[in-house]
């Protein structure tokens, strides 16, 4: 038993040096789409994965922009068995890897059968109906402000009333690029604050500061507003 749990341990440790490595290099690669220096620590993970891991009948679930899938781990094994999940990752490695998972990584693994890959920009995702949660590890702070505000809109597009959206960024990140930026990039940054106060004005939401994750992260929790358009 006690050998069993060695090669366990020795699989997901060799699994998990094989995402950082690969999320690194595309890191290096493609910056503006990858945004984080590190895969989600797992504190961010179970923070992300918080409404699913409620108590709960059927859940339809997207998460956007998985990467390696650090946080998909945390949802999937939140998951019930008449739940599912879809994944929409543009970067091709990053779809490879997820592929690859979940054929033969144990976590992943029992709900294959209940996930759907798709290689894809978020904008192109055929939705047939809306979920019930949404994850998203887009790197928010890296876009345009009128991409941002898309996004946002059509996360919520996508969002049935009464459903949640979580996400987040790192604590301080805009106050901290602000700080050596220039002009236009002040009034950027300053555009997107503007474009997620709205978003938390006009539905519920709450955030929880994750310190254990580097870098120390907000997670936001958003519940669209009962009411507003799918």
């Amino acid at each position: 038993m006690a050998a069993c749990r060695r090669t366990g341990y020795n699989v997901e440790m060799k699994t998990l040096t094989s995402n950082y490595r690969l999320f690194l290099k595309e890191f290096r690669r493609t910056f503006h789409t990858t945004g984080a220096i590190l895969p989600s620590g797992r504190a961010l993970g179970r923070a992300l994965a918080k409404q699913v891991r409620k108590p709960h009948d059927r859940l339809r679930i997207l998460e956007v922009g998985p990467g390696t899938g650090a946080v998909t781990t945390h949802l999937a094994q939140a998951m019930g068995p008449r739940d599912s999940l879809d994944l929409v990752e543009l970067n091709d490695r990053f779809v490879a890897r997820l592929q690859e998972r979940f054929a033969s990584d144990r976590l992943l693994q029992p709900v294959a059968s209940q996930t759907a890959i798709h290689h894809a920009a978020l904008q192109d995702l055929e939705v047939r109906e809306p979920f019930d949660v949404i994850v998203s590890g887009l790197p928010l702070n890296n876009f345009a402000a009128a991409d941002v505000q898309a996004i946002l809109s059509l996360l919520l597009d996508h969002l049935r009333p009464g459903g949640h959206l979580s996400f987040f960024e790192y604590i301080a990140i805009r106050r901290v690029k602000s700080l050596l930026a220039s002009q236009a990039e002040r009034q950027r940054l300053r555009d997107i604050s503007h474009a997620l106060g709205e978003l938390f004005e006009n539905n519920h939401w709450h955030r929880q500061p994750v310190v254990a994750n580097v870098p120390p992260a907000w997670a936001h929790h958003v519940e669209k507003r009962s009411g507003e358009s799918s």
